[in-house]
C-alpha cells in the first residue's frame, strides 16, 4: 500500500475573482487519482490548511474524493508549520503539491519548505508518475515541451507542471457526498510578511513597441517585443489632475506639441 498525500489549497478565478479550486492543486489530485485508477495499490490523503467552511473546496471532493482534511487555521495564518506538524503524523511515500498556489504570495515555496523540514528529495514540474515496491519513476517536463524520466527513491515530495493531464471536471452530487473533516492545527505561526504587504488586484500593463525600419528582421523583431526601462513613472491611484498632468508631459516629450 502506497500513501499519498496531496496538498490543496483555495485558488482565485484570474477575472472574477471569485475562490475555485486551484487549477494545478487539482492536477496533481488528478494525477494521484490516475494512480489509483490504474490499479495502483494507493490511498491518497487530501490536506487542506484553512477554513473548512470555504465552498471551493467541495469541488475537489467532487472529483472523487470520499474524505478531504482541513487543518483548521485562522485567516492570515502561515499553512507551512501545520502541514508539516500533520505529514508528519501520516508519513506519506510521496507528497503531491502544484508548483505555485493561486491567491496569496503565489511564492511557490510551499512544497521546498516541506521537503526542507521532512528531509526529502523533491523533484519539481512532473507531468506523470509510475510507482514500484522500491522506486517511482517520474516523467518531468523540460523547456520546449521535452520530457525526462527521473527516478527516485520515496519517501519524496514532487510538484506538479501546467502541462500535466488537465484535472477531471467536479459532479456536483459527489462533491456533497464527500466529507470535509475539520481539526484544530497542531502548530499554528501567523503570516508576517504577508501581514506587511498590501493586495490588491493585478492588470496587465501594456508595453510600448517601437518598431524600426532596416536592419535585420531579429533587429526588428527585438524592437518591436522589448520595452526599455527607467523611463516611466509609476502612479498609483492618480488624481485627474495628476494623469492629465502626466499625460500632458508625456505628449510634450514625444513631440506631439508641434504637430497638427
Amino acid at each position: 500500500m502506497i500513501d499519498i498525500a496531496v496538498l490543496l489549497s483555495v485558488g482565485s478565478h484570474p477575472a472574477s475573482g471569485r475562490a475555485r479550486r486551484a487549477p494545478l492543486d487539482a492536477q496533481a489530485l488528478e494525477l494521484a487519482l490516475r494512480l489509483t485508477e490504474s490499479g495502483q495499490t494507493a490511498r491518497i490523503h487530501a490536506l487542506h490548511a484553512g477554513a473548512p467552511s470555504q465552498p471551493a473546496l467541495r469541488d475537489y471532493l467532487g472529483m472523487g474524493l470520499d474524505r478531504l482534511e482541513v487543518l483548521e487555521t485562522a485567516p492570515g495564518a502561515d499553512p507551512v508549520p501545520a502541514l508539516i506538524a500533520r505529514l508528519r503524523e501520516l508519513s506519506p511515500d510521496i507528497i503531491l503539491a502544484g508548483s505555485t498556489a493561486e491567491g496569496g504570495e503565489d511564492s511557490g515555496m510551499v512544497p521546498y519548505l516541506i521537503a526542507q523540514a521532512l528531509n526529502r528529495t523533491l523533484v519539481p514540474d512532473i507531468v506523470g508518475i509510475d510507482v514500484s515496491a522500491t522506486e517511482a519513476a517520474l516523467t518531468q517536463a523540460l523547456p520546449r515541451g521535452q520530457r525526462r524520466l527521473v527516478t527516485a527513491t520515496p519517501p519524496l515530495v514532487a510538484t506538479l507542471h501546467s502541462s500535466a493531464h488537465a484535472a477531471r471536471q467536479s459532479a456536483f452530487a459527489r462533491s456533497r457526498r464527500g466529507t470535509i473533516d475539520a481539526r484544530p492545527a497542531a502548530t499554528v505561526h501567523p503570516d508576517e510578511f504577508l501581514a506587511e504587504c498590501t493586495v490588491r488586484p493585478w492588470r496587465a500593463r501594456p508595453k510600448l513597441m517601437r518598431v524600426q525600419r532596416g536592419g535585420s528582421a531579429l533587429d526588428r523583431m527585438k524592437a518591436a517585443t522589448e520595452t526599455k526601462t527607467g523611463q516611466g513613472r509609476l502612479m498609483v491611484q492618480p488624481t485627474p489632475d495628476e494623469a492629465a498632468a502626466a499625460i500632458y508631459d508625456c505628449l510634450i516629450q514625444q513631440g506631439w506639441s508641434n504637430r497638427e
